[in-house]
């Protein structure tokens, strides 16, 4: 893991269903960090600083372009 780099944090794991098929199809590197722990106490999510997108070193220029194509106000797919 000391060739990721958090890129996104998330509360809930539904705020980023589609873009895991993103990363999946561009081959992405990537890691959800405390998904499991958070399926199991989605109440803990403030306390253990939410669901952090990791994604390799390599990998952190074109992930930040697929976050930001999201934020775009003219996309139909957007992260809640």
């Amino acid at each position: 893991m000391t060739n990721f780099v958090t890129v996104a944090t998330f509360t809930y794991p539904f705020e980023y269903a589609i873009l895991r098929i993103v990363l999946d199809q561009k081959g992405i590197k990537y890691v959800f960090e405390n998904e499991i722990m958070l399926s199991v106490f989605p109440f803990y999510s403030n306390a253990i600083g939410g669901i952090s997108l990791k994604v390799h070193k390599n990998d952190i220029h074109i992930a930040e372009q697929i976050l930001e194509d999201f934020s775009n106000k003219q996309s139909h797919l957007r992260i809640v």
